[in-house]
């Protein structure tokens, strides 16, 4: 990738009509980017993203579990409380790690470092920039996930042969939350804005049904909950990883489906907005 100079920044011609103005086809030019970059972060801050999911199990899955045991999740299917809470956090985890990649450091290189400023003046367009963040941050979702599967395969959490799918649902669910999030920090201004995700992302995680069954609510508030992108993939993870399957996993893809579209739509307008027009 061509390395840009204040002057070819300044100089660089702005893009205006066709699908050549957003999209060059090469968004592994950014990921490529971001995985040299990570070789200098500090592996303790990615590693804190995947424990916090496994001693949240250990200590809910094991020490409540004793307490609470089975916990229906259909009308013919109970399993263990550790299995009930185990593909709540495997969801909470992808989040977790698409969250951390699409919003703090999209931040940083947004407003401190500059350098979509650089990659829009090359042969980029905003849409691979986009696209090319958020595949950054499915990986690290990814990872995330395919470490707590291991355990919960250890442990004998999967109970369903359909388990393995759980990995397609949490790179639906990293890709969800990276491409909202990317384009909701595209409108921050200040690292104190920063703090409203946190703001959001507390209450999804303890109301989006994964600790205790959505069941336990009053009526209107499980329709607000139901609201949550994060319920969604929790609902869609559980039932492959306990067999309890139903209709309704359609509607939890289609949900995220939408959520990226609206995703990548806003990133892409926003960047071009702020870099090219």
């Amino acid at each position: 990738m061509t390395v840009a100079t204040p002057e070819t920044v300044r100089d660089a011609p702005t893009r205006r009509g066709g699908v050549r103005a957003l999209w060059a086809g090469n968004p592994w030019a950014v990921v490529q980017r971001g995985l040299i970059a990570a070789r200098s972060s500090s592996w303790v801050v990615i590693l804190s993203g995947f424990f916090e999911p496994v001693f949240y199990l250990l200590s809910m899955g094991i020490g409540l579990g004793a307490l609470v045991g089975d916990v229906r999740v259909s009308a013919d299917v109970s399993v263990p409380y550790a299995a009930y809470i185990a593909p709540a956090l495997l969801a909470v985890s992808a989040m977790n790690g698409a969250i951390y990649d699409s919003t703090w450091n999209v931040f940083f290189k947004l407003n401190y470092g500059k350098l979509y400023e650089g990659m829009l003046a090359t042969s980029l367009g905003p849409l691979d920039v986009a696209l090319g963040e958020i595949l950054y941050a499915l990986l690290r979702g990814l990872l995330y996930a395919c470490g707590f599967m291991i355990i919960m395969q250890i442990a004998g959490l999967n109970l369903a042969a359909t388990a393995i799918l759980a990995l397609s649902a949490v790179l639906l669910i990293a890709f969800g939350f990276a491409s909202l999030g990317m384009a909701v920090t595209s409108y921050m201004k200040t690292f104190q804005h920063m703090d409203w995700i946190n703001i959001v992302l507390l209450p999804m995680f303890l109301f989006s049904a994964t600790l205790y069954p959505i069941a336990i609510y009053p009526q209107w508030i499980q329709s607000v909950i139901m609201a949550f992108p994060l319920w969604h993939g929790v609902e869609l993870i559980r039932a492959l990883t306990t067999g309890a399957y139903s209709t309704a996993m359609i509607w939890h893809v289609l949900y995220y489906v939408a959520m990226i579209g609206v995703g990548l739509v806003f990133t892409t307008k926003r960047l071009r907005a702020l870099f090219l027009d």
